[in-house]
């Protein structure tokens, strides 16, 4: 597959601090069936799959994890980026705030949280090879 365009959505991930409810209900109403991925330090990522074998979404469970205790559940996108260490500058420069400087994710790409000059929260993500 080729890389996500620089600038498009690459990913949507639910961020819940009830991931089982979460999926009961996409399963319920969308169909979606979920595979589970071990997370470092315990737990599991839920990876929604569209039409029974496609990658469509994630599912991230908050619970346990200090820094997001006061979290809300909420979606978070993630905007594929040509060079993540070069668009974080930009972001700086542009009134943003980097909250999570990049760090790598091993087969999906390198990822920074970036708080937007309005305050919105988004992530960048600079996409390993062949994912899309």
């Amino acid at each position: 597959m080729d890389k996500t365009p620089h600038g498009h959505v690459h990913w949507s991930e639910l961020m819940t601090h009830d991931p089982e409810a979460a999926r009961t209900f996409y399963e319920e109403t969308l169909g979606w069936t979920f595979s589970e991925m071990p997370m470092p330090g315990g737990g599991a990522y839920l990876l929604a799959m569209g039409n029974g074998e496609r990658p469509i979404a994630g599912i991230f469970d908050l619970r346990g994890e200090a820094d997001y205790a006061d979290t809300p559940s909420g979606w978070m996108t993630y905007v594929a980026v040509d060079d993540i260490d070069d668009r974080i500058k930009k972001a700086e420069a542009a009134g943003g705030k980097v909250l999570q400087a990049p760090f790598e994710v091993p087969g999906t790409g390198r990822i920074a949280m970036i708080l937007q000059a309005d305050g919105a929260m988004v992530g960048w993500m600079t996409p390993a090879a062949g994912t899309a």
